[in-house]
């Protein structure tokens, strides 16, 4: 495979591989609380049993704002993606920002965060590994997961699937207010996520021009 430099496809890709990515599934233990949460507004003692929380003593508000986020996630899960649900999930002027890449997504954009994720993988799902919920902001450890049988585009071409299995370290960040969310950033380990999809930087040409 060509050598692709870092720098090439973190531009390259910015707009489009979103550490948005880390918008998408609910581990399997925590799908069944996320699809409840579609339909209402909290989260019942029984669901809450069911997640990796920090801390299990949650108020009211605090239920509620973690039933936006787990909806959000199971809008993202590549087996049954929801675009508006996703969308409908941020304030007026809600804002998602890839933190690694310095790319954010806002009004209509928002919408092109979950299409490109599942180009890239189309059973993308996120591992939920431990949240913690501080009244109006929820900060989560996860990992991205799923099969690169897509198509990666860069400017050196086009990297096409190979089945490859994607584990990339992940860390969200959920703001809210009047359950709504008003900004979500992702830190995505992409360093990872790309050796996993067999991609590897040029180091040699970043030597070269010192």
């Amino acid at each position: 495979m060509k050598l692709i430099s870092r720098k090439s496809i973190t531009a390259a890709t910015a707009v489009a591989v979103l550490g948005g990515l880390s918008i998408a599934a609910v581990p399997s233990q925590a799908a069944p609380p996320a699809r409840s949460a579609a339909a209402t507004a909290d989260l019942t003692e029984r669901q809450l049993a069911g997640l990796p929380l920090t801390d299990r003593h949650l108020t009211e508000r605090e239920r509620r704002n973690l039933a936006v986020v787990l909806r959000a996630y199971y809008s993202a899960e590549g087996s049954h993606m929801d675009i508006p649900t996703f969308v409908n999930s941020f304030a007026e002027d809600g804002v998602f920002n890839d933190m690694v890449t310095g790319v954010s997504y806002r009004g209509e954009t928002l919408a092109t965060v979950l299409p490109y994720m599942k180009g890239l993988f189309s059973d993308v799902h996120r591992d939920l590994k431990r949240i913690t919920v501080n009244g109006d902001v929820i900060s989560i450890e996860l990992s991205i997961q799923g099969t690169f049988d897509g198509q990666l585009p860069t400017p050196a071409g086009v990297v096409r699937g190979n089945g490859h299995k994607v584990d990339a370290p992940t860390a969200d960040f959920w703001y809210l207010k009047n359950g709504k969310v008003e900004a979500f950033n992702c830190f995505v380990g992409y360093s990872k996520m790309y050796s996993d999809m067999g991609v590897d930087f040029n180091w040699a040409s970043a030597v070269d021009k010192h």
